[in-house]
């Protein structure tokens, strides 16, 4: 059974665009992201539609809300077939604990992670909105708070994962976003590192969006990254 490292981010308005990715690809090289923007404009039948194709879907919509009203937006997730779902670490323990609890009743299990410090915010950023502890404590704050509640992993900067490794150990799942290779433009990510330079800081899975989607050549841009890290 393949275990492909690249989550590529399908950043596209619709459908449309997103089913023509899906078949220039397989489930074999690459598992598929779907976000906030894609998921609002094609909904649910989209990831039916993904999964039914063979992917495993990672559903990237950070839930962050009261406890109840995250339980249930779990469950429903999960009754899709992702692969892996996510909420935000900020919610609290509460919130996490209830996360959690909500897949206990679904058949298959996906991998339930927490967004800890998204990788656009800098220290200077956490800076103007009030929080003082510098990023890599918070960022370690909240993983540990995170796997003490039962998920399986976090979203973290690569730049975070040497750290948080030593910290949660082999078993915790470390996603890592802000990915770019050396001839990809950095775009609005500020914690960047290459794709070989991830793994090898223990990353557990590659976030990779514009440098594969928006390549002239989607698939030859996948295989590229794919061979730089085999």
């Amino acid at each position: 059974m393949t275990d492909p490292k690249i989550i590529v981010a399908l950043d596209f308005p619709d459908q449309r665009q997103a089913l023509e990715f899906s078949r220039k690809t397989t489930p074999e090289q690459c598992r598929l992201k779907v976000g906030k923007e894609l998921f609002t404009s094609a909904g649910p039948a989209l990831v039916e539609a993904l999964v039914d194709r063979g992917y495993d879907v990672f559903l990237d919509l950070k839930f962050h809300d009261i406890p109840s009203t995250v339980n249930k937006a779990v469950c429903a997730a999960a009754k899709l077939g992702v692969w892996m779902l996510n909420v935000h670490a900020m919610g609290g323990t509460a919130m996490l604990q209830a996360a959690r609890e909500g897949l206990e009743v679904v058949a298959r299990r996906p991998y339930l992670i927490a967004v800890t410090v998204l990788t656009s915010l800098s220290a200077d950023d956490l800076h103007a909105l009030g929080v003082t502890m510098p990023l890599q404590q918070l960022v370690d704050r909240l993983a540990r708070q995170s796997i003490d509640c039962g998920l399986d992993g976090v979203v973290c900067s690569a730049r975070e994962a040497p750290a948080l490794r030593t910290s949660l150990g082999a078993a915790a799942l470390l996603v890592t976003p802000g990915i770019r290779p050396e001839w990809a433009a950095a775009n609005d990510q500020q914690r960047i590192v290459t794709p070989q330079q991830a793994l090898s800081d223990g990353a557990s899975y590659l976030v990779i969006g514009r440098p594969i989607t928006q390549h002239e050549d989607p698939a030859k841009a996948l295989g590229l990254i794919t061979a730089a890290i085999s």
